[in-house]
């Protein structure tokens, strides 16, 4: 009996089909295929003939298998012509092709002519890129295009939806469907593709006027992004400077409701400070002081002290790279005193560290301890490890300079035992050897006391320490050990009210 003649994908050909005798190798095939389930499907509706390659994708839950698949063209049209009558010639071209392919056919046969040209040279750009990708890495493995086949279903529906769209003139709805496109591909393998949608997401923004400009200021962020991802800071800043105007005044959100004026005020200030670092790298300290002077006055108008203290942060240190090291304090007091009114310890270090900067410049060593000491006891009360190891480094610093090199040794290890417990070993090996080289300088004022000496007592010191090779010589005549001429100097004379003094001037003379 004849079954009755009808269109549809083939598990339903195969219920139509149930009375007509079939051999076993068939009856396994339909018994298969009807099992079959397809991906999870996005809220779309899918074209016909992609719904029909959909199933014989290698990346399906449940697939054929490939041997009663993939097929030479002529055996599976004359497998289908002889058991499926229902079958249109376009619906085994669907079987038979690509999925990519499919999603183009659907285009053109739908009218989507843009979509399917767009479309078409990014999947070209794709497969040239990832071939480029796999000559360069060999452990580069990212997955064809033709096994992803979510990505091809974005594509076809909003770009479809954004040409059909764009031929209303819905020119608010076209940039809706290319940025849905654009957050889609929003990582770090499909990144360019992002970017070609911020594109022209940019472009349909210019001639959007009936929401005052908030797509615009969007496509400007968008595109400042891009552009400082890419290490082009002056034409990044340029879009966030239009983000920043055209959002002034404005309390427009983005999607997850953070206010955009305050995203442009973030974003452009990141982007002045990245280029003001450049400038100093150059020193070009006017240049970089300009534009961070400018970012200052952008944090006030943002309303976000803890966004003005960074400012200010920054324009501290741009002032004492210069050398302006009076206005370096003013500045940095600013952010100090904005910091304490957030109770925010963590960036009242900062303010503290940076200001022992300028003061070491000026060689106000004393005024310089006291604020490094505070560092210390902040970074120790929150755990700040790196920040404790960067203060004692500098502690250590100025007391080896200065000759002090008990008190040196002190805070070199302390640096250097912090960062053996976090297990960072360049900085290890860094405080290791601030560490030796203090050790040095403090044994070397006992040896250098004892030679000068020249007597028997002391050449038993002297032979007595190349012994040992210990910091604590043996005294030859009572057997016991003695501190070293270092460490008596310093349980004397070590740092009280006169440390102070000491540092502006009168440097004590430890030999």
């Amino acid at each position: 009996m004849e079954p009755t003649r009808k269109q549809g994908t083939l598990s339903s050909l195969h219920q139509e089909n149930d009375t007509v005798h079939i051999n076993k190798e068939e009856k396994a095939f339909f018994t298969q295929q009807s099992k079959m389930t397809t991906l999870p499907p996005l809220p779309m509706t899918r074209p016909k003939l992609t719904a029909l390659a959909r199933q014989k994708l290698p990346c399906s839950p449940r697939t054929i298998p490939r041997s009663e698949l993939i097929k030479e063209k002529d055996d599976i049209d004359h497998y289908l012509e002889v058991n499926f009558k229902g079958l249109s010639k376009e619906e085994v071209a669907a079987y038979r092709n690509s999925y990519t392919k499919n999603v183009c056919v659907e285009m053109l046969r739908d009218g989507y002519h843009k979509s399917f040209t767009e479309f078409f040279a990014l999947t070209e750009k794709w497969g040239a890129l990832r071939e480029a990708a796999r000559v360069r890495s060999l452990s580069w493995a990212q997955r064809p295009l033709e096994e992803q086949p979510d990505k091809l279903d974005h594509f076809y529906y909003y770009l479809t939806r954004a040409e059909t769209a764009e031929r209303k003139e819905y020119f608010e709805e076209v940039y809706n469907n290319l940025y849905a496109l654009a957050c889609y591909f929003n990582n770090s393998e499909d990144k360019w593709v992002r970017n070609h949608f911020y594109e022209r997401c940019f472009k349909i923004a210019q001639v959007i006027k009936i929401d005052g400009g908030k797509k615009e200021a969007e496509a400007h962020g968008h595109m400042g992004l891009l552009f400082e991802e890419d290490g082009q800071l002056l034409e990044a800043a340029e879009h966030y400077e239009a983000f920043h105007q055209l959002t002034q005044g404005r309390i427009w959100k983005d999607e997850t409701g953070r206010v955009l004026n305050l995203l442009a005020c973030e974003s452009l200030l990141r982007t002045y400070r990245l280029l003001s670092d450049k400038m100093l790298e150059n020193k070009e300290y006017k240049e970089a002081i300009r534009i961070l002077i400018k970012a200052c006055e952008i944090a006030k108008e943002g309303n976000d002290k803890k966004m003005e203290g960074e400012a200010s942060y920054y324009l501290g240190l741009a002032h004492l790279a210069a050398g302006e090291y009076e206005t370096a304090l003013a500045v940095l007091s600013t952010y100090g005193k904005i910091s304490t009114d957030l109770d925010d310890d963590l960036s009242l270090g900062r303010a503290y560290e940076a200001t022992a900067k300028v003061l070491q410049s000026q060689g106000q060593m004393a005024e310089a301890v006291k604020y490094l000491k505070k560092v210390m006891k902040i970074a120790r009360n929150n755990f700040q490890n790196l920040d404790f190891v960067r203060a004692s480094t500098m502690l250590g610093d100025i007391y080896n300079e200065k000759g002090h090199y008990s008190k040196a040794s002190e805070y070199f290890q302390q640096a250097f035992h912090t960062t053996a417990d976090i297990m960072n070993i360049s900085l290890m090996d860094e405080t290791k050897v601030h560490y030796g080289i203090a050790k040095a300088h403090q044994m070397m004022l006992m040896v250098n006391s004892c030679i000068e000496s020249a007597d028997l007592t002391s050449l038993d010191y002297l032979l007595s320490w190349k012994e040992s090779r210990s910091d604590m010589v043996p005294d030859p005549t009572s057997g016991e050990f003695r501190r070293s001429t270092m460490e008596s100097l310093y349980h004397t004379s070590e740092f009280s009210e006169e440390e102070s003094s000491g540092f502006s001037g009168n440097q004590k003379n430890d030999t």
